[in-house]
C-alpha cells in the first residue's frame, strides 16, 4: 500500500484523517458564511460509493481512479499503483465556479473540472480491492463534499495498458457550472478572484507547476497562466 503525499487547506492537513473526520466539510462550512454551498451528507456519499463499487464488481476489473487536478499530487488516499495515463473524450478545463474558498459572490473564482471532448493526461491510481470501500470514502469526502462534480467511468490508457477508471467530471446541471468560457474570460476571473482559502491564481500556478513536474504539458492551462500573469503584472 502506498502512503499519499499531503497538502494544506485552510491551515489543516489534507490527509485521510482530515477527510475521514469531516475536516473538508467543516472547512467549507466555515468559509461559507452566507450559506451559498449545498454540502452533501455522508449518507449521500455512501450511496454513490455503493453504486461505484457495484459497477466495478459487475465489470470484474481492477478499481482505478483518474486524477487530473490536485488529486495528482495530493491524493490523500492509499493506492497500490500509480500510472501516467491518458483519457480520450474528456479534457480538463476551468469550469467550476466558486463563490467561497477561492472566490466571492462579487468575484467568483474558477476550479478545474473534466469536460466532454478532446483528451486529458493525468495520473491513474489503482486501489487494492480489500481497501476499495474505505479509500473511496476518502475520495468522495473530498470530491463530492459539495455540488459541482459527478463521478463518471472513463476509458484510460497507460502505455499498452487500457482500462476503465472513475473520474470526477463537471456536473453541467449544477448551479456551479461556469459554462465553456473563453481563455480571456477564464484568465480575467482567475486573476481577480480570491477567498478565505487563497487566491485563484495560486491554484492555477500550483496546478501548472505540478503538471510540468510530472512531465505533463497542458497548452491551454499554460496559456491561461501566461494571460493571468500579464493581467496581474507578473512576468
Amino acid at each position: 500500500m502506498v502512503v499519499p503525499r499531503r497538502g494544506f487547506c485552510h491551515g489543516a492537513m489534507i490527509d485521510r484523517e482530515f477527510l475521514k473526520s469531516g475536516g473538508m466539510t467543516d472547512a467549507l462550512r466555515e468559509a461559507d458564511r452566507q450559506g451559498l454551498l449545498r454540502l452533501t451528507t455522508p449518507a449521500e456519499r455512501r450511496r454513490v460509493r455503493e453504486a461505484l463499487l457495484a459497477e466495478a464488481a459487475r465489470r470484474k476489473a481492477a478499481l482505478w481512479l483518474f486524477a487530473y487536478g490536485s488529486l495528482m499530487w495530493n491524493p490523500a488516499f492509499h493506492y497500490a499503483e500509480a500510472r501516467i495515463a491518458t483519457v480520450h473524450g474528456w479534457h480538463r478545463r476551468f469550469c467550476l465556479s466558486v463563490r467561497v474558498a477561492r472566490g466571492t459572490p462579487q468575484a467568483p473564482g474558477l476550479l478545474l473540472g473534466l469536460e466532454r471532448g478532446g483528451s486529458c493526461r493525468g495520473v491513474a491510481y489503482r486501489i487494492a480491492p480489500q481497501h476499495a470501500a474505505e479509500e473511496l470514502d476518502i475520495v468522495l469526502a473530498r470530491e463530492l463534499v459539495a455540488e459541482g462534480y459527478t463521478p463518471v467511468w472513463v476509458r484510460a490508457r497507460s502505455g499498452s495498458k487500457a482500462f476503465r477508471a472513475i473520474a470526477f467530471a463537471i456536473d453541467r446541471a449544477a448551479p456551479t457550472y461556469a459554462g465553456r468560457l473563453t481563455l480571456e474570460q477564464t484568465a480575467r476571473r482567475i486573476a481577480r478572484a480570491s477567498g478565505t482559502l487563497g487566491h485563484c491564481a495560486e491554484y492555477l500556478e500550483g496546478t501548472v507547476g505540478h503538471l510540468e513536474a510530472l512531465g505533463i504539458r497542458d497548452r491551454r492551462l499554460t496559456a491561461v497562466r501566461r494571460r493571468v500573469r500579464a493581467l496581474r503584472g507578473q512576468k
